[in-house]
This record gives C-alpha cells, sequence and structure tokens, in this order.
C-alpha cells in the first residue's frame, strides 16, 4: 500500500525549523505523494512508473539505454533491469543503433504505445485530479514556476557525498 505524508498530522509552522517551512522537505513529500498516486492508478495496467517514464521518452526518439537512463535520472543498473522486464512483457525492445553498430536503442512495440497511450491518460487524470485542489488562478502560476525552476536554478545537480538516493516507491 502506498503511502502519503499527511499535512494535518504535522506540527504548525513555528518560525523554528518546522518542515512546513523547508523547502526540500515540502517538494519531497509532494513529489513522493504524487508519485504513490500515480503508481497506485497505473498499477492496472501491470506498468510502473519507470517504465511507463522509459517507454513515454523512447516513444519517438532514437536513445540508447544510457541517453535514456540519464535522460530521466535512472542509473544504469536500473535502467538495465527496467528494459528487462519492459522486452519480457513485449512492450520495448532492444535494437541495434542505426548510428552506432556497438549500441542499442530502446524501441517501444506496438503493444508497448498502446499501454503508454492508455498510461497517458492515467497521468493526465491524476495531474487534473492533483492540480484541481489550487484554485484557477493559481495552477498556470504553480506549474509555470516550477517548469522554471526544474528547467533553470534546479536543472544542474551538483555532485554531494554521498549522494541522495531517490525514495523507493514500496508496494
Amino acid at each position: 500500500m502506498c503511502m502519503a505524508i499527511q499535512i494535518d498530522e504535522l506540527p504548525a509552522p513555528d518560525g523554528t525549523g518546522c518542515l512546513t517551512s523547508n523547502l526540500g522537505w515540502m517538494l519531497d513529500a509532494a513529489s513522493h505523494a504524487f508519485g504513490s498516486e500515480l503508481a497506485a492508478a497505473l498499477g492496472p495496467l501491470g506498468l510502473g512508473q519507470r517504465g511507463f517514464c522509459v517507454m513515454s521518452a523512447a516513444m519517438d526518439a532514437e536513445l540508447t539505454q544510457t541517453q535514456l537512463a540519464g535522460m530521466i535520472g535512472l542509473d544504469k543498473t536500473t535502467m538495465v533491469v527496467t528494459v528487462d522486464e519492459l522486452e519480457r512483457l513485449g512492450l520495448a525492445e532492444r535494437v541495434p543503433s542505426p548510428t552506432d553498430r556497438r549500441a542499442r536503442v530502446i524501441r517501444v512495440t506496438d503493444a508497448g504505445r498502446a499501454r503508454v497511450a492508455d498510461g497517458l491518460e492515467i497521468l493526465q487524470s491524476v495531474q487534473a485530479s492533483v492540480l484541481d485542489s489550487l484554485a484557477d488562478d493559481e495552477r498556470d502560476v504553480f506549474v509555470g514556476a516550477l517548469m522554471r525552476l526544474v528547467t533553470g536554478r534546479l536543472s544542474d545537480v551538483p555532485e554531494c557525498n554521498p549522494p541522495l538516493r531517490r525514495r523507493e516507491q514500496r508496494a
């Protein structure tokens, strides 16, 4: 079962380091709750978020596993496991690259394309539901500001030691 953090269970902000005044915590909590809701919604398709993301990114591109992994933020091992699973399900395949005979490109099969189309409908529904909790005039401002952050100030991830790990989805 996916668990989300309940904001109403947090202490009221008191200006002394409360979690609700910590941008990193709020972004992480929002990401985890949204990701959990999306994972639950994609579940009936037999498709996890990673597989959906890999196939969505590979749909209309000639990208290698390494290129896809870098694009969506997966380490090499996770990418291999994800593509292995997609191949096992008949949703994607590794084919020789037309530009580099040593490399393999990830190609989405017709069955995978159908699954991505269904997944996109689910994604749009979950996104709409989440954004519906904001006032009409807040939605575009929120999404626009978040896009400016992730494509601007937060687009370059600095090295840190130990590296931060992404939160694992739990069943």
